[in-house]
């Protein structure tokens, strides 16, 4: 007897076999109820270190960036290394909430509200790096196109520094608004929920009075549809931009056309792997196994499998090119990235993001939440290490032997970005306590179609009863097997 070919049945997206208003309960409860004393510590330590670094930033507008390790040939370090790492983590909210929303992929919405929160903190840790390296950065207004009286002054339209405030305004302005939009039916629901009266009186401000009618349902989904139309592209341009910022000069080692859809596959991994370190804890600790299902953890994977071997093949083109062109410059520049004095920076970098991720290959590792944990920690490291090579390999050994240097970052500079670490934690910790860390009205529109009591039987139970009803009604063949006129 032959087999029952049957199509396979999606994993639910939402398990535990939920109705709608369990769904309102478990999402909105940690952030209805008083601080627990985790949260309280937690925050207490991340806000803490983030003073710690804007008292530095202080100390450095003080005293200027001769503060910083960097000399006549490495112009550029920790800095700028770090803006463009901030800027890739806030990648991955971009592309959950715009392109997956378009393509109408379902499981999204367990990480959709998250990821865009994250993008909007990382942003802002983001900018401040071109400001501070600005050295005097109560000039920073020179840096934005407005109307002024000072004759023919005008800002330099060559200056990357220039369309990185383009390029990062134009992506906060929509992360924003896509974030905030996402998030009033759910700020409703809280506000209903609630029982103190400031409370009630913050949600109702912040909700614009949603009532959850037909018409406003109409608009938050054409408000959603527009705002992913505008953001989708943004996923493409805003790191192609800061990509410019290094292919756009003559320097070997930045010099090439590779870096746009290298710096934008880059960024989509590592924010993809910073969403999964966030979320897994969220999840854990917040109790929303239900919510965020190993299926979720396995799509997140997927995406950081081939972001991950594209990021791999651009490493070996740019190998590969430098030495295809035959400039001994070029060749020099990778020769010196690959066993110069800051080979372990580099080695750290494909170790981190080019053979790490292919253990997401084998399907046991991609379903395993503490193996994924782990190697989303990997990838980040790992791409720090990418930024920290382009940036400071390529500039530690000029054309002149006389003006080589070894950059080592100064105290300054690694507590301003531990501060930036701890201004990103407190934001986000205080999100989780202020707004549903997963999107409520999300997760149950999908409630009918990927809920596990509606999805009630696997494959093999569903063949199983194929060849049970065939066995007994004598027409095992005309049920499992086509039939032709022509038979």
């Amino acid at each position: 007897m032959g087999h029952a070919f049957v199509s396979p049945i999606r994993e639910p997206l939402i398990t535990g076999r939920k109705t709608y208003k369990q769904i309102t309960d478990d999402i909105c409860g940690p952030v209805e109820g008083p601080p627990t004393k985790s949260w309280l510590a937690a925050i207490s330590f991340t806000a803490v270190v983030a003073l710690i670094g804007f008292a530095t930033i202080g100390y450095s507008i003080m005293y200027g960036i001769g503060t910083y390790g960097l000399d006549r040939t490495v112009g550029w370090g920790w800095d700028i290394t770090n803006f463009v790492w901030w800027v890739g983590i806030g990648h991955a909210g971009t592309l959950i909430s715009a392109i997956l929303l378009l393509f109408r992929q379902k499981w999204r919405t367990g990480v959709n509200r998250s990821a865009e929160a994250m993008t909007i903190f990382a942003v802002m840790c983001a900018g401040m790096f071109p400001l501070i390296h600005m050295g005097r950065i109560w000039l920073m207004f020179f840096v934005f196109p407005y109307p002024n009286s000072r004759g023919p002054l005008w800002v330099n339209f060559n200056s990357p520094l220039l369309w990185d405030v383009f390029a990062i305004s134009t992506y906060f302005t929509v992360s924003l608004l896509f974030w905030y939009a996402g998030l009033i039916p759910d700020l409703a629901t809280v506000r209903d929920r609630v029982t103190g009266k400031w409370q009630k009186k913050l949600y109702s401000i912040f909700s614009f009075g949603w009532r959850g009618s037909a018409k406003e349902w109409q608009r938050f989904e054409s408000l959603s549809l527009i705002l992913a139309g505008l953001a989708a592209p943004l996923v493409l341009s805003v790191h192609t931009i800061v990509s410019f910022d290094f292919a756009t000069s003559v320097i070997p080692g930045w010099h090439t056309t590779i870096f746009p859809p290298y710096f934008v596959a880059g960024a989509i991994f590592s924010g993809f792997a910073m969403v999964l370190t966030l979320m897994l804890v969220a999840r854990k600790l917040l109790k929303l196994e239900d919510y965020i299902t190993i299926a979720h953890i396995e799509s997140m994977n997927k995406v950081i499998v081939l972001t991950g071997s594209i990021v791999g093949v651009a490493y070996i083109t740019e190998l590969f090119m430098s030495w295809y062109s035959g400039s001994p410059y070029e060749g020099y520049a990778f020769r010196n990235r690959v066993s110069g004095p800051y080979w372990w920076a580099y080695w750290a970098m494909m170790t981190c993001n080019v053979i790490s991720p292919q253990f997401f290959w084998v399907q046991s590792l991609r379903r395993n939440v503490i193996f994924t944990f782990i190697l989303s920690i990997f990838i980040n490291i790992g791409m720090w290490f990418e930024r920290f090579v382009i940036i400071v390999i390529s500039l530690h050994r000029d054309m002149l032997p006389s003006a080589w240097s070894y950059y080592v970052p100064t105290w300054v500079e690694v507590t301003i970005f531990i501060g930036t670490l701890g201004f990103f934690m407190t934001c986000f910790l205080l999100f989780v306590k202020v707004a549903p860390v997963v999107a409520v009205a999300e997760v149950k529109s999908i409630l009918k179609t990927s809920g596990d009591q509606y999805i009630t039987q696997s494959p093999e139970q569903v063949e199983a009863e194929i060849n049970k009803l065939a066995q007994s009604s004598g027409h095992y063949e005309s049920l499992i097997k086509p039939q032709y006129d022509d038979e």
